[in-house]
């Protein structure tokens, strides 16, 4: 067994190896300063994904390396989505460490958590077999479950750590029955080999496909697509605003890399299949999220249902993807990094969303209610210019990154001859509208119901007009970031 075994290329993890060595200085710089001196947990924290990334970058060649017996990829695509991941993780940083200080909720439990969240999402980003993906996965999950009920003296915390266990157990359940069924039928968990076995017809196409309904539900959950959306609602309203903000950024991008290596990269060749179910989902979620979200006085809650339709829309780019594909392979590739951008642009505005939630909420009192923006440009224009600047964008009004972002998708649906669905996608959008431009009206029409001026720390000022400055300035300039998710799809599908 000795003699058979090959010492793995460990360059390609580097990121990774430093990230967990640091969550394990971590937990010895918190014993050694204390609850006195928290925020060098946190500073420490921030220094850790900013060495992640400076490592990254230098580990990135454009190249694509397998290692530990290739059940490891480090790839132009992963390396993106990693940067994407540290940027958002140490934003979420930033907005949360207000509220929780405030709340006695900063703790090194929560910066050890984040860490091990952030480690979970890169393992699923580089994952090149079904091992590595469900093992990313899980500790992903786990964090997630367990920061959900950092508070536990809150009931309506404890309930969505609850919800979010039991409905993420079953999803992980249903994704590793798929994962074991596609196994059987090829005899690998290696994604490329699975791949192979699929476009060769080496496999009984029945067990495939019966493993594919299986493995699409489990990737449903994890994006938040209907009808496995019942956990987003509940989980964004009874967790903590900055975790709320943590599950809503972030792990999109893992969950995009997710959707990407199982469906595009190793069952293309059941494409014709899951074209149909991920459409079929795509276009539920949009109608549903945008209908359901009418209907919230809870912002967070009016947020969670935002979410569904958003990662309807970005699904479509990746189902339109499919038929173009034998024919004219740039069409796909424009499709699939038409999706890309689409999560960017989501997850820069869930960012800033969710920041401005934060900000509100100070002195222990939750400005989750949309009667919490009465009268917001009164107390700070600037910050009310923020939150307009992002509500426009997510109701995809020009000229800012949502529209781009919704432009680009629904291009590729009609390239690929689903009109019919691009035009629902657009009434739908149309009804989102009105709950985004409902906020704008609070914020600039109504009479404030708390006139004391707005104050924060400048850290978190900075970030948030910063947020929204990249929201407005990628709407007026959006090939910077689209021309570069271009190569990076490129890079893995040409």
């Amino acid at each position: 067994m000795l003699d058979n075994f090959v010492t793995p290329d460990l360059y390609p993890a580097a990121p990774e190896l430093f990230l967990v060595t640091m969550a394990m200085v971590l937990i010895f710089v918190d014993l050694a300063f204390g609850e006195a001196r928290r925020w060098i947990v946190g500073a420490l924290t921030v220094a850790t994904l900013v060495g992640a990334a400076v490592i990254t970058v230098l580990t990135a060649d454009g190249q694509s390396t397998l290692t530990f017996s290739n059940l490891f990829a480090d790839d132009p695509l992963a390396d993106f989505l990693k940067l994407l991941t540290y940027l958002s993780v140490i934003m979420v940083i930033i907005y949360g460490r207000g509220y929780l200080a405030e709340r006695g909720l900063d703790k090194g439990e929560y910066y050890l958590l984040v860490l091990f969240a952030t480690l979970g999402m890169m393992v699923m980003i580089s994952a090149a077999s079904f091992v590595t993906l469900y093992l990313g996965l899980e500790l992903l999950s786990l964090s997630l479950y367990a920061l959900v009920a950092i508070d536990r003296d809150s009931v309506r915390s404890t309930e969505a750590a609850m919800k979010y266990f039991v409905l993420g157990s079953m999803a992980s359940g249903l994704l590793l029955y798929g994962m074991s069924m596609l196994y059987g039928a090829t005899g690998t968990l290696e994604i490329n080999g699975v791949a192979q076995a699929v476009m060769q017809m080496q496999a009984p196409k029945a067990i495939m496909v019966f493993g594919l309904v299986f493995t699409v539900a489990g990737i449903a959950f994890k994006l938040g697509l209907a009808p496995f959306h019942m956990w987003i609602p509940d989980v964004y309203h009874g967790a903590p605003t900055p975790i709320t903000l943590l599950i809503g950024s972030a792990p999109k991008f893992a969950a995009f890399a997710m959707t990407i290596r199982l469906l595009v990269y190793g069952l293309l060749g059941l494409a014709i299949e899951w074209q149909k179910m991920m459409l079929i989902m795509a276009v539920i979620s949009i109608g549903l999220g945008n209908l359901a979200a009418v209907a919230q006085t809870n912002l967070k809650r009016m947020l969670a249902y935002s979410a569904i339709s958003h990662m309807g829309f970005m699904v479509l780019g990746l189902a339109s993807g499919i038929l173009s594909l034998p024919a004219n392979p740039y069409v796909a590739v424009s499709a699939y990094s038409a999706s890309l951008y689409y999560m960017v642009a989501y997850v820069l505005m869930s960012l800033g969303a969710f920041g401005v939630i934060l900000l509100l909420s100070r002195n222990g009192h939750e400005a989750e209610n949309l009667e919490d923006f009465k009268g917001l440009n009164q107390r700070s224009p600037v910050f009310a210019a923020v939150m307009l600047m992002l509500m426009f964008s997510m109701a995809g009004i020009p000229f800012f990154i949502g529209f781009f972002a919704k432009f680009s998708v629904l291009l590729t649906l009609i390239f690929a001859g689903h009109t019919v669905i691009a035009i629902a996608a657009v009434m739908f959008s149309l009804v989102g509208a009105f709950y985004y431009l409902r906020v704008v009206k609070l914020m600039y029409f109504d009479a404030p119901l708390d006139t004391a001026p707005l104050r924060c720390n400048l850290d978190l000022r900075i970030v948030l007009i910063a947020n929204g400055i990249a929201v407005a300035w990628l709407g007026m300039f959006p090939d910077s970031v689209m021309v570069y998710c271009h190569e990076v799809m490129l890079s893995l599908i040409g």
